[in-house]
């Protein structure tokens, strides 16, 4: 594969940003002119990774290359600082990731790459504070995309949350205050694209969400929460995908492994890599 480090100025975060994104890479039946100037328009994956992790996560630590070679896939992986994939208005300048995803860094793989813009073709996943985003993404735009595949996180169910639920000096609720803030207080925030629970409620069998998949290791801190809404799935009669796995927790070796299980429940076909 190609493996492009992509930097721009973005409009949305206020400062140069980086992306890295992996391309198909040319194939061995082919010539240059015969592989690049064919105009074939390729799948995407839109790869979002966690809380303190930047755009090469899943390069340096998972097998994505090989699943990107192996299904013809273009994974596109920006960095999102510790953002949960909101926008922070009130951030140095404004730092707006919710935004930019969509209105900025789609425009530009959609335009300067051989990446397909229909819904049928696109996929978003992530792990943790990735898969938080990745479910934010496919519930409000479910226009965009034909899968989505959260790792370890569910939609987050914000009707009940008191300003109880925020209080401490550990990071997380450090950033869920602060979230609170920025929304412009409590109520706003639980009204806002961030309360997915709801909005799922909302969606659930009414055909527009794209296919859903949900992830979590049995030893997973969050293991308990995955169960809780795998549950409520049943209950609203959410068509969904759900896998656990034994004696994982909230790592790597985990999230490779749901990854490739992800792209075989999205029907994305593996082809046989020549690698004479």
């Amino acid at each position: 594969m190609s493996l492009v480090q992509f930097y721009h100025e973005s409009r949305y975060l206020k400062g140069n940003q980086q992306v890295w994104i992996i391309l198909p890479d040319l194939a061995k039946n082919k010539t240059p002119e015969e592989f690049y100037g064919s105009g074939k328009k390729y799948r995407v994956l839109w790869l979002l990774h966690g809380t303190f992790g930047d755009a090469s996560d899943w390069v340096r630590k998972s097998n994505v290359e090989l699943y990107a070679v192996e299904r013809d896939l273009i994974v596109v992986m920006p960095s999102a600082l510790n953002s949960n994939y909101s926008n922070w208005d009130n951030y140095m300048m404004g730092y707006s990731m919710y935004d930019y995803l969509m209105e900025e860094l789609m425009p530009i793989v959609y335009g300067w790459l051989p990446a397909s813009d229909k819904k049928e073709d696109n996929f978003i996943a992530g792990l943790s504070m990735g898969a938080r985003g990745c479910i934010k993404y496919a519930v409000n735009f479910p226009e965009k995309f034909a899968g989505a595949a959260a790792l370890s996180q569910i939609p987050t169910n914000l009707s009940n949350m008191t300003e109880e639920d925020f209080q401490g000096d550990d990071p997380f609720a450090s950033r869920l205050r602060t979230s609170v803030i920025n929304a412009g207080g409590l109520e706003k925030y639980v009204n806002s694209e961030e309360n997915t629970w709801k909005i799922v409620d909302m969606l659930a069998g009414t055909g527009k969400l794209p296919k859903l998949f949900f992830a979590c290791g049995k030893e997973d801190m969050l293991y308990q929460n995955y169960t809780n809404f795998k549950a409520h799935a049943k209950e609203i009669g959410l068509d969904a995908e759900f896998l656990e796995i034994e004696g994982l927790k909230h790592e790597w070796r985990f999230w490779d492994q749901a990854l490739e299980k992800a792209l075989d429940y999205f029907q994305i076909e593996k082809h046989e890599v020549s690698i004479i």
